[in-house]
């Protein structure tokens, strides 16, 4: 394989590199940081992008990307789950996207498939928590079960103990191999750190060191193997972990960089001679020309790992990260509308009542909008870094997953707003549901506006505070400029008048203004002292230009129709293919 930089090829990452696993066995890739493990799955998964030579054979046949996603797994290094799912629930959202051919379609095989996956797995105790309350070692576990519930006949797994304790290593360790041996599955792991008590579980091993192959067969021929090329074990020495250290480049000292350069090389030249003979060698396992049984129920293994799991949250810790994106959802709009309900609390004195109108005005159209972009943008993360991972193996399309999103987030924001809006009407001075529906239907394309802008935004942006800024200062532009509330159309230049036109805070300015300025009574004649409008329609025609002109209704419509545009063109975004660099900072 060969990293490619634009048309520059910077180097082989892995060289000449042939191993064999069967069913029914685990073979651990072993190698420190920048030996190739992962590139190596990364070809063996179809995800390379580099250019590559040779075959991968899977079943007699070539190993093609299709092939791969159907039959096959891959667990990454890094695994985002959606934070507000119990257990339970993330591993019934994996098998419910698993083609039916692989998972029954019924429902009540599906419920056993998983109840017997959480047993398998050691999560009993923790399987109505949520993901977001879960330890390291129960996490690790979780993500490994999303893709073992897919009943994949091969697995890869990308450090699957990386950072986890001794206990959670063997647990994780031992579980792999009693699933390849009762399933008849291939399993394929890298390790940087073997310990020595997870090598009976190794059927076979390859130690790998700047993308060569130092060895590669059964692990129980590994000592006969370096024994007989003059590389013996020490006895009370962890063998894994010896022949690991004999395989890595030791960078204290330039001399001891190019002595252990020069002895990796003699041993990867060894292993072309004289390794053949292990390649293909027998490990345990499964026969190479025995079926792969078809996916079935069976009972759970002998070992438990539920004492492991003996720290519990709080029931209020469970219950408020299992309804805490529910909660913001609904209860963060309503809340910013009492503060404004409290502001404007008996103050409409009739000299100040255009005054108050205003700072209605400005709070309700910008509360929404900012509102919206903060609950988006701390909750819509977790989805995309998903739909970003899970896209890798072609589970389902951009727009479909967008789609699927809006739906279940339109029945929030509609609610949300609509008790936001009535709790600020209160304080309007507008009167009838018509007022409050047109009040209530504003507010709701602005929330939904910044929704959809802050989607938008999300998708090439990790970090959620830089998007909440970037979004909300984007409204921030239009919205001082278009809506009309802090800066007349009157006074703004031609150009930038026609542009305003084309911004949606420009119609819900207009709208909230006909219904909310216009019910304001025209001033009396002792009260017309300092005052610049001696009528509403002056207000009107002076500070809203001709769009003083146009109905409530036509300003409404038009207000809603800019939520559907941006959700058409965050579709339309979501099919365009992105830059790798941006993808891969929500995969890895």
């Amino acid at each position: 394989m060969q990293r490619i930089f634009g048309n520059i090829e910077t180097g082989l990452i892995l060289k000449d590199i042939s191993f064999e696993v069967k069913s029914g066995q685990v073979l651990a890739i072993l190698g420190s940081k920048g030996s190739g493990k992962r590139a190596l799955l990364d070809v063996i998964s179809r995800r390379a992008h580099g250019a590559t030579r040779g075959q991968i054979i899977f079943q007699g046949s070539p190993l093609t990307l299709n092939v791969f996603q159907r039959n096959c797994a891959y667990v990454t290094h890094r695994s985002d789950l959606i934070p507000s799912l119990t257990v339970q629930q993330t591993l019934y959202y994996a098998a419910n996207l698993c083609p039916t051919d692989k998972v029954s379609s019924s429902a009540y095989a599906r419920s056993s498939r998983v109840r017997q996956l959480v047993g398998e797995l050691g999560l009993n105790q923790v399987s109505n928590h949520s993901v977001a309350s879960l330890n390291t070692s129960q996490y690790r576990r979780l993500v490994i079960g999303v893709e073992l519930v897919k009943e994949p006949v091969l697995i890869l797994l990308d450090e699957p103990a990386s950072g986890l304790d001794p206990l959670s290593t063997y647990l994780i360790i031992s579980m792999l191999s009693s699933y390849a041996r009762r399933k008849g599955r291939a399993v394929i792991l890298t390790m940087e750190k073997p310990r020595s008590d997870v090598f009976p579980f190794l059927d076979r091993a390859a130690f790998l060191c700047l993308g060569d192959i130092l060895y590669t067969g059964p692990t129980r021929l590994m000592l006969d193997y370096f024994t007989s090329i003059g590389f013996p074990c020490p006895r009370m020495e962890n063998p894994l972990m010896y022949y690991l250290c004999l395989s890595t480049v030791d960078r204290r000292s330039r001399e001891r960089f190019l002595e252990s350069n020069a002895q990796i090389q003699e041993l990867v030249d060894k292993f072309k001679v004289e390794g053949s003979a292990y390649v293909a060698a027998g490990g345990g396992g499964t026969a190479a020309n025995t079926p792969i049984p078809p996916p079935s129920i069976a009972p759970p293994p002998s070992f438990s790992a539920g004492h492991f799991d003996a720290v519990k949250p709080s029931p209020f810790l469970i219950f408020f990260t299992l309804y805490s994106h529910v909660s913001l959802r609904l209860g963060l709009f309503p809340l910013y509308s009492l503060l404004i309900f409290l502001m404007f609390f008996n103050s409409q004195v009739p000299e100040h009542a255009m005054v108050n109108r205003y700072g209605i005005l400005l709070f309700s159209i910008w509360g929404a909008y900012l509102m919206s972009i903060i609950t988006t943008a701390y909750t819509f993360g977790a989805f995309r870094t998903r739909y970003y991972q899970e896209a890798q193996a072609d589970t389902y399309s951009g727009p479909l997953f967008l789609i699927s999103y809006l739906l279940f987030s339109l029945p929030f924001s509609l609610a949300t707003v609509a008790a936001g809006s009535r709790i600020i009407f209160q304080v309007s001075g507008l009167n009838g549901s018509s007022d409050w529906i047109v009040f209530g239907g504003v507010l709701w394309a602005c929330y939904l506006v910044g929704e959809h802008q802050t989607i938008a935004i999300l998708m090439v942006v990790r970090s959620q505070f830089k998007a909440v800024v970037s979004s909300a200062y984007l409204s921030v532009i239009y919205f001082v400029l278009a809506s009309g509330i802090l800066r007349s159309y009157a006074g703004l230049p031609e150009w930038l008048l026609y542009l305003s036109y084309g911004s949606q805070a420009h119609y819900a300015g207009a709208a909230l203004s006909h219904r909310l300025l216009g019910a304001v009574p025209s001033p009396t004649s002792s009260s017309m002292i300092g005052c610049r409008y001696a009528e509403n329609s002056h207000h009107f025609a002076q500070r809203y230009h001709a769009t003083a002109s146009s109905s409530v209704d036509y300003n409404l419509c038009l207000a809603l129709a800019f939520p559907a545009i941006f959700a058409l063109a965050n579709c339309l975004l979501y099919i365009m293919p992105l830059p790798s660099f941006v993808k891969a900072k929500f995969r890895e």
